[in-house]
C-alpha cells in the first residue's frame, strides 16, 4: 500500500512549494528518496507524473513530485494555470532555489519518512530535466541521476526574438491545451544572461560523477532528441547511459487529463526502476 504525504514548504523567498511524497511502510530498511521535477507548462499532478510516482514508491522508494511556486498553479487548483501572474515571473534562479528547498526539507526529515540520507536521486522531465542536471552538478547529495526527455540548453531564443522581449518587457506563449495565452517576463531573459555559466547545462553534465540515465523520445517534437545526444556525448560514458523508446514523443504517449498508461510510459518507467536499483 502506498501512502501520500501532501506537505507545503516556503522557500528562501517565502512563497509556497506543494509537495506530495509517495511511500510504502517498509518493515526493515530505509527508502532511497527520489525528487522528480516537472518541466514548462507543467505541475506535479500533470497527466501520468502521479502514476509514475506511485509506481516508483511501490517498489520500494520514497518518491517525491512538487509544485515550482512560480509554475502558474496553486494548491486550491491543482491542474489549473490559475496563477498567471506568477507564472509569468518564473525564472530558472527560482526553480534551483525550490529544488533546493525540498531536498533540504526531506534531507533534514528523513526519519519521519523512512528516508536513506545516502542514496538520493533527482528525476526531471523536460525543463525539469535541466534544472536536475545543474543542481545534481552542485549538490554532492545527490547520488543518481535520470532525465526525461530533458533540454540540453536554457537559452532558446533568437538574438531578434530577445531584443524584441527585452524591448516590450514581456512575451506571450499559447498553451495549446488550454488555450491561455501565458506571458513571461523579461526578467526570465535577465536571468539566463546573469547567470550564464551556472545554466550552461552542458558544463554541468560534463562535471557529473554519478550515475545517469538519459531518457528520449525518439520522436520528440518539443525537444529533439539530439538534445539527448548533446548530453550523452558531454557526459561521462562509463557513468551515462541513453536509452532511447522509439515510436514516442515529449510525454511518451501520456496525456492531461491522464487518460491511462502507454506501452512507451511503462517501457521508461521500467527502465527507471532498473537503473535506480543497479545504482542507487
Amino acid at each position: 500500500m502506498v501512502n501520500i504525504s501532501n506537505i507545503s514548504l516556503k522557500n528562501l523567498s517565502g512563497y509556497p512549494v506543494d509537495a506530495d511524497c509517495y511511500y510504502s511502510i517498509k518493515p526493515e530498511g530505509k527508502l532511497p528518496l527520489l525528487v522528480f521535477s516537472h518541466g514548462f507548462k507543467g505541475f506535479k499532478d500533470w497527466g501520468g507524473f502521479p502514476y509514475m510516482m506511485k509506481t516508483l514508491a511501490e517498489k520500494g522508494y520514497a518518491a517525491v513530485s512538487f509544485n515550482f511556486s512560480f509554475n502558474g498553479v496553486d494548491k486550491l487548483h491543482p491542474e489549473e494555470f490559475t496563477r498567471l501572474d506568477l507564472f509569468a515571473q518564473n525564472t530558472f534562479s527560482r526553480e534551483l532555489d525550490d529544488l533546493q528547498t525540498v531536498l533540504d526539507y526531506f534531507y533534514m526529515e528523513a526519519n519521519r519518512f523512512n528516508i536513506d540520507r545516502n542514496k538520493i536521486a533527482l528525476i526531471g522531465h523536460s525543463r525539469g530535466g535541466g534544472i536536475s542536471i545543474i543542481k545534481a552538478s552542485e549538490d554532492k547529495r545527490v547520488k543518481c541521476l535520470v532525465t526525461l526527455s530533458a533540454v540540453s540548453h536554457f537559452d532558446r531564443y533568437s538574438e531578434d526574438h530577445k531584443k524584441k522581449w527585452k524591448e516590450q518587457g514581456f512575451f506571450e506563449v499559447l498553451n495549446t491545451r488550454t488555450s491561455q495565452m501565458m506571458r513571461l517576463n523579461s526578467s526570465l531573459l535577465d536571468d539566463i544572461e546573469k547567470n550564464k555559466s551556472r545554466f550552461d547545462i552542458i558544463s554541468a553534465v560534463k562535471k557529473l560523477e554519478i550515475p545517469y540515465l538519459i531518457i528520449h523520445g525518439m520522436e520528440d517534437l518539443s525537444v529533439k532528441f539530439s538534445e539527448a545526444e548533446d548530453l550523452y556525448e558531454n557526459s561521462k560514458k562509463e557513468l551515462t547511459e541513453l536509452f532511447a523508446v522509439e515510436n514516442t514523443g515529449h510525454t511518451f504517449g501520456t496525456v492531461q487529463p491522464f487518460s491511462g498508461t502507454t506501452k512507451a510510459f511503462e517501457t521508461a518507467i521500467e527502465k527507471i526502476i532498473s537503473f535506480l536499483n543497479g545504482n542507487l
